[in-house]
């Protein structure tokens, strides 16, 4: 009889997969999602998506795979055991040099939102200040990292003249500058609140707005996006565009979410014990999810000149910009959301 009951169980389960499957018309209805720190408000439109159920009504059944940063991530999808990435749209540019073709489908945030803080009684008074010193990030190769790169490249040193040392998410991070193994972090929301407002950090630089994103790249930067390989977009068309009509849809009900809205949605573990600090983050960095999901070319550029400033390699690779962002499903969600 139990055999018979769970035999049944599966049974249906298995048709309601289908059916939801049927109706969007989804060649995969069974999808996996890798994202490096989802705690982090960076990825909150990826949080968004699968809390309010947006993903069901698209026909999928998404698993989420959380990885420690964004390197991972990406080394998961290149590897073959995640089918997209909730991830830095910086990451589709170095695979394009490298001979792979990684393409961004939605755009989830027009300002990175990461900042670099150094600890309270570390000497700071110009850029010069951070060499020899250990800053942490949620991965090395993260776009943590790379910000922090490109912050010293800009500022005439080496990307080597800093450590880079990889401390994950929100917790962990938080617990590595009061524990003095870092000198410093460049890392996401709600870590620099929590940080600031407990005066532990002093901020040196803040893409959080978008001034501050215009100070450090003279215009707007792309964030997080959603990306995976040419052979599965062409494959799995209609999977992808449920995917972007998705987080499309988390990008438009962020616009007008109040910060208790927010905080109510996502797990209890996010609010990192502190649920008023946790909507202070959100408040400060709300400004940074994309408004349309797309990308303009300047943003697409700024982006490259950012990694081409510390991967002198990059100047000279033949990279087609153009190819790193495939907009046909975020202007269609935006034109089916009408």
């Amino acid at each position: 009889m139990k055999k018979l009951l769970l035999g049944a169980m599966a049974a249906l389960a298995l048709s309601a997969t289908a059916a939801l499957a049927q109706v969007a018309g989804v060649e995969k209805p069974k999808i996996v999602i890798g994202v490096g720190g989802k705690s982090l408000l960076y990825y909150l439109p990826l949080t968004i998506a699968e809390k309010k159920g947006y993903f069901k009504e698209q026909g999928l059944d998404a698993e989420i795979i959380d990885f420690a940063g964004g390197a991972k991530s990406l080394q998961a999808l290149i590897g073959g055991s995640v089918d997209v990435v909730a991830g830095a749209y910086e990451h589709t540019i170095h695979m394009q040099a490298k001979g792979q073709d990684i393409r961004a489908t939605v755009d989830l945030g027009r300002f990175p939102g990461i900042v670099i803080a150094l600890r309270k009684d570390v000497k700071y008074d110009k850029p010069a200040d951070l060499k020899g010193l250990k800053i942490g990030v949620t991965a090395p190769g993260s776009s943590t990292n790379m910000l922090a790169k490109y912050f010293l490249a800009k500022n005439g040193l080496s990307p080597d003249d800093a450590s880079w040392i990889g401390v994950g998410g929100a917790a962990s991070a938080v617990a590595a500058v009061r524990n003095k193994q870092v000198d410093g972090v460049s890392h996401l929301e709600p870590v620099i609140t929590m940080l600031e407002q407990t005066g532990d950090v002093k901020i040196v630089a803040d893409t959080r707005t978008e001034a501050g994103t215009r100070a450090l790249f003279g215009g707007e930067n792309p964030a997080a996006v959603i990306y995976s390989k040419k052979a599965f977009i062409d494959a799995n068309p209609n999977t992808m565009q449920a995917i972007v009509n998705a987080e499309y849809k988390a990008l438009q009900w962020l616009k007008t979410a109040s910060t208790e809205d927010v905080a109510g949605l996502v797990p209890e573990n996010y609010l990192l014990g502190d649920r008023k600090l946790y909507m202070a983050a959100f408040q400060s960095t709300r400004a940074a999810y994309s408004q349309n999901g797309l990308i303009d070319p300047a943003g697409m550029k700024s982006a490259f000149d950012m990694l081409a400033e510390f991967t002198p390699d990059l100047k000279s690779a033949k990279i087609d910009l153009a190819a790193t962002f495939d907009d046909r499903f975020a202007k269609k969600a935006a034109t089916s959301a009408k």
